[in-house]
C-alpha cells in the first residue's frame, strides 16, 4: 500500500542525493579543468574532470539521445513504484537509485552540448584503469547492490517476504 510517509521517504532520500551529486559537480567544474586531476588521497582517489557521453563503463558511446529516453522512463518507473515498498530498506533503496539516476538525467538534459544530449559530469577517479565516475553513479551502484542482498536473503522485490 502506497502510503504518504513512503513517498516523502523515498523522495527526500532521491532528493538529497540529487543535491549532492549536483553540488558535487559544480565544484568540481569551477576547480577543474576538463582532464584536469587531483590527488585528494594519495594514489587512492583523485579528482579528474571528464564528461561522459556514454552508460556506465563506457558502454554506448556517442547515444546520449537514447540514453536519455530509457533514463527519464527508469526515473518516472522509480517515482511510481518506489513509494510503493513495503519496508525500510526497499524504500532506501528506492530512493538510492532513484536520487543517483536523477542526477545522471539531469546533465543528459540541460548540460553541453544540448537538451537530451547533455554528457554527464564524472570525476572520481580510483586506480585499478576503473572509470571515472560520480556520485550519482555512487548511489546506483549502492542501491543494485543493496536490492541483490536483500533479493539473495530471500526478501521480494520491494519487501515482503
Amino acid at each position: 500500500m502506497r502510503t504518504r510517509s513512503n513517498t516523502y521517504v523515498v523522495l527526500g532520500i532521491a532528493l538529497f542525493i540529487l543535491f549532492l551529486d549536483q553540488l558535487s559537480k559544480f565544484l568540481i567544474e569551477d576547480r577543474l579543468a576538463p582532464g584536469e586531476s587531483i590527488n585528494v588521497i594519495g594514489e587512492l582517489l583523485r579528482f579528474t574532470l571528464v564528461y561522459n557521453d556514454s552508460a556506465a563503463f563506457s558502454l554506448g558511446v556517442g547515444a546520449t539521445w537514447p540514453l536519455t529516453i530509457i533514463s527519464a522512463i527508469a526515473v518516472l518507473a522509480l517515482i511510481w513504484f518506489g513509494p510503493r515498498s513495503k519496508t525500510t530498506i526497499w524504500l532506501i533503496i528506492s530512493g538510492f537509485v532513484l536520487g543517483g539516476a536523477t542526477g545522471n538525467l539531469v546533465d543528459r538534459l540541460f548540460r553541453e552540448p544540448g537538451f537530451a544530449n547533455g554528457h554527464v559530469v564524472d570525476f572520481l577517479q580510483i586506480p585499478f584503469n576503473f572509470p571515472i565516475f560520480n556520485l550519482a553513479d555512487s548511489f546506483v551502484v549502492v542501491g543494485v547492490a543493496l536490492a541483490l542482498i536483500q533479493t539473495f536473503r530471500g526478501d521480494e522485490l520491494g519487501g515482503g517476504k
